[in-house]
């Protein structure tokens, strides 16, 4: 029965966009995304996709979907997830998450809609030490 399945909410999980450092090659073409882990406790067997889709100037465009897995990410930690050029950020990005934690499955979808990722909308990414945009 629906009633006897537990219904766990995705909490301290967050997927960040930030440019890269002057100083790294293709500085000015790419910026990377991360997975951030803000738990106290490891998470494990991490899934992601990500991908591109929206129009642009009237035409319908989509990205390929990327898959990447961790099969841990520790507590309070960063991982680097995939760099994303910039002429993308006029599409919706979406980043979907699957992970286990204290023997549970959990999944959420992190959506980047068009034209949320510009520097109007940047904080602090925590363990990054980098400013950028950031959904929780």
């Amino acid at each position: 029965m629906m009633k006897d399945i537990p219904n766990h909410k995705v909490e301290d999980i967050a997927i960040a966009v930030a440019p890269r450092p002057i100083d790294e090659p293709d500085n000015e073409q790419f910026w990377d995304s991360y997975l951030i882990n803000l738990k106290e406790k490891s998470i494990k067997n991490v899934l992601i996709n990500s991908r591109g889709y929206g129009e642009v100037n009237g035409e319908k465009m989509k990205t390929s979907v990327l898959r990447h897995f961790f099969e841990e990410i520790g507590p309070l930690q960063a991982v680097k997830i995939e760099p994303i050029q910039i002429k993308l950020f006029d599409l919706t990005n979406e980043y979907w998450i699957s992970f286990s934690h204290e023997d549970y499955m959990y999944d959420k979808k992190y959506v980047f809609v068009k034209g949320s990722i510009t520097e109007d909308n940047f904080t602090k990414i925590p363990f990054v030490e980098r400013k950028g945009v950031m959904i929780r």
